[in-house]
């Protein structure tokens, strides 16, 4: 079993709910709006998540929406999926969620609008130029193979 990282939070907003896993279902983690939100339809906005992190050493945080986040409030994160690199620890590196409204809508503080996990970086990668791959051919873009 892998051992427990701690990580430093800062909370950055008075009565935001603590970091917790998501309905104990999934190593995902929960991500509250820091204060109420009222977007019309075609607004965007940075909304503040109320938190800033010190992740751990050689560690990166995948931001995306919860499954629920465009059905109950008709946004759509703008960057799909947002990637916070471990330099971004700071106590002033508030996480925001980059939001798109398709509808006008009120997003209460508090409200479980996004959701992380932590992964391991990349390793450092070399690439080598050649001119043919070593396995067969799919293809091409869409395809299933033959």
């Amino acid at each position: 079993m892998e051992e427990i990282k701690e990580i430093q939070v800062k909370y950055l907003a008075e009565g935001l709910e603590p970091l917790c896993y998501v309905g104990g279902k999934s190593d995902w983690i929960d991500l509250r709006a820091a204060e109420t939100v009222k977007l019309k339809a075609g607004d965007f906005r940075l909304i503040p998540l109320g938190v800033a992190i010190a992740l751990p050493e050689g560690y990166e945080a995948h931001i995306v929406p919860r499954s629920s986040t465009f059905r109950n409030y008709g946004i759509l994160q703008t960057n799909s999926m947002g990637v916070v690199d471990g330099s971004y620890r700071g106590d002033g590196d508030e996480w925001k969620m980059p939001a798109y409204a398709t509808r006008d809508v009120t997003i209460e503080k508090n409200a479980r609008i996004c959701q992380f996990r932590i992964m391991r970086n990349q390793p450092r990668l070399s690439f080598a130029r050649v001119e043919h791959l070593e396995s067969p051919d799919r293809g091409g873009f869409g395809s299933t193979g033959k």
